[in-house]
Formats: structure tokens, C-alpha cells, sequence
């Protein structure tokens, strides 16, 4: 029988914060699959999310098919605005969410990681990482710091990501970023230069597809997954609307509500179906894809005209 089997393999897994997101969906899957999984979390939501784990507050997302339980193998402090700590100004390195947990940067996640583990201790890397301190303004209104901070987070990570763990991945590994269907189309609300950081986070994965695959042996792909009402995809703008009008749904209700109705298969996508697609692309059975995009999203990337607004 033909299945995805990631015994023996270890997953780093960037941007795991809670257990409502692609990021912990793929940290399921990945364990489901076999693998160990560890995570790096923002410093501000750091504190929260392990006493939440300490106080079996996610004993239910945690659970997994064969009655084991999805256990955290490193968490680790990671802010991927930073390469190295040098870059994190003062103010951040002395902010009591920073200060005790050492080198925060991608720098210091990697040098952790092989501190701990090993020089060659990593077979899968995922970039689920995507900030942008302007993303409810339009682009119009979007400054320069906020355009170049969201490029920076979203989309430049995943290169620091590949140039500092790259190494600590053994030969025919596999790294994966997630991007949304705002890098091809136009989606008004998705502002701060969101936009253009998931579009070059895209050109980025062709690219690197080459340059690690020729020096490392490695594999790099993206998911472009459709909508999904997660905690962190709230901070997403809305539509702006006539004055007098009812006051509309959060944005993020309103994508996925008018995707389920206008995909193919007009049902709301599930984090866990970005889970089963990555842990593939993670799996020898993907051994000869690399460099692509590919749409989790029921089909909605496929449609050229609406059915109903």
C-alpha cells in the first residue's frame, strides 16, 4: 500500500503559535505521518502558547488519529524580522517578552537547533510565516517601513530561513512556505503589501528551488491555500463601504465565505487538507516536485467568473 510514511524524519516547522492556523494543521500531519516536529514561535505569543500547552488547554487539537498525542519536540524563540540578534534594536531586546529567551533571530533558532540536535538534524523545513504591520491599509496608504516590513517578514524569511538551515538539513530535504492567491489577483482589503510579499515569496520558491537544489539536494514548493478564519488572519483589513451601510463581516469571513460559494467545490476549506497536501510535499512520494506552486484552495483558483457575491 502506497502512503506517506515520515519515520525517522524531523520537521521544523516556522511560525506555530496556536493550535488554529496552517502552521499546527501541518504539524499534525507531519506527526501523523511519523515525523518529530519542532516549532518556532514569535516572542510575544510565546509565553501564551506554552502555558496553554503546560495547562492542557489543547489536549483536544493535540490528539491524533492513532490515539498518540502531537508532542513538541523544541519550541524555540523566533522573530524572523531579524537575521541575526545585532539587527533586533534595543527596545526589543530589552522588551520583557524578549529579554530571557536569548538569540531570537533565524540565526539563533539555527545555531539552537544544531546546539541541540546535531549538525545535520533537520529533513523538512516550513515557512509559515506572514506579518504586515500596514496589512488593513490599502496600498495606496501603505508607507514605506510597513510595504518593506511586510516583504521582509513574509516573504525575505524564507531565504534567511534557507540560507541559515539549509545546511542543517540532510540531502533530499524539503522546505515549504505558504502563499494566498492575492500574489496573482486583485483582492481589495488585502493591503499593507501583503500583495506583493506573497508574490515574491512565490518567484522566491522557483529560485530557490534551483540554488538549494543544486547545493544541498533539496526540494523547495509552496502551498497557495485558500481562505482560512484562523486567529491570525484576523488582523486583515476590510472592505471599505458606504456610509450608512450595515457594518460587514470581519474580512477574513467575508474571503471565506465567497470562496466556499464560487469554488468548484463549494465547501469551506479545512486546515487539515493543507496539512495532508504538505505532509506529501514534505514525503518521498513528492521526491520529483520541486520549484511549484500548488493550490489547496477547492478549486477557486480555476474560476475565471463568480457565481454569486
Amino acid at each position: 500500500m502506497l502512503s506517506i510514511d515520515l519515520t525517522g524524519k524531523r520537521a521544523f516547522i516556522a511560525g506555530v503559535a496556536d493550535d488554529g492556523g496552517f502552521g499546527f494543521a501541518i504539524a499534525k500531519a507531519l506527526a501523523e505521518a511519523g515525523a518529530s516536529v519542532c516549532v518556532g514561535t514569535w516572542p510575544p505569543a510565546l509565553g501564551i502558547f506554552q502555558t496553554l500547552l503546560r495547562r492542557g488547554k489543547m489536549e483536544a487539537s493535540l490528539a491524533l488519529s492513532d490515539g498518540r498525542k502531537l508532542e513538541f519536540e523544541r519550541i524555540v524563540p523566533l522573530d524572523a524580522e531579524y537575521d541575526v540578534l545585532d539587527q533586533a534594536p534595543a527596545e526589543v531586546r530589552e522588551n520583557k517578552r524578549y529579554k530571557d529567551l536569548g538569540d531570537f533571530s533565524i540565526q539563533g533558532a539555527a545555531d539552537r537547533l544544531r546546539a541541540e540536535l546535531g549538525e545535520a538534524c533537520l529533513d523538512i523545513v516550513v515557512h509559515s510565516l506572514a506579518n504586515g504591520p500596514e496589512v488593513s491599509k490599502n496600498l495606496l496608504a501603505t508607507s514605506r517601513k510597513g510595504y518593506l516590513g511586510a516583504v521582509g517578514v513574509s516573504a525575505y524569511s524564507l531565504v534567511a530561513m534557507a540560507q541559515r538551515l539549509g545546511p542543517l538539513v540532510r540531502p533530499g530535504g524539503s522546505f515549504l512556505s505558504l502563499s494566498y492567491m492575492a500574489s496573482e489577483r486583485v483582492f481589495p482589503g488585502y493591503g499593507g503589501g501583503m500583495s506583493s510579499a506573497k508574490a515574491a515569496l512565490e518567484s522566491d520558491t522557483r529560485v530557490l528551488a534551483w540554488e538549494a537544489g543544486r547545493k544541498w539536494g533539496h526540494r523547495v514548493n509552496c502551498i497557495s491555500a485558500g481562505p482560512l478564519a484562523s486567529r491570525a488572519a484576523s488582523a486583515i483589513g476590510v472592505v471599505p463601504t458606504e456610509a450608512g451601510a450595515p457594518k460587514p463581516k470581519p474580512f477574513i469571513e467575508q474571503m471565506v465565505d465567497y470562496a466556499r460559494v464560487n469554488s468548484p467545490l463549494p465547501v469551506a476549506l479545512e486546515a487539515a487538507e493543507v496539512g495532508s497536501v504538505a505532509a506529501f510535499l514534505a514525503s518521498p512520494l513528492a521526491s520529483g516536485i520541486t520549484g511549484c506552486v500548488i493550490h489547496v484552495d477547492k478549486g477557486y483558483h480555476a474560476m475565471g467568473k463568480a457565481v454569486t457575491d
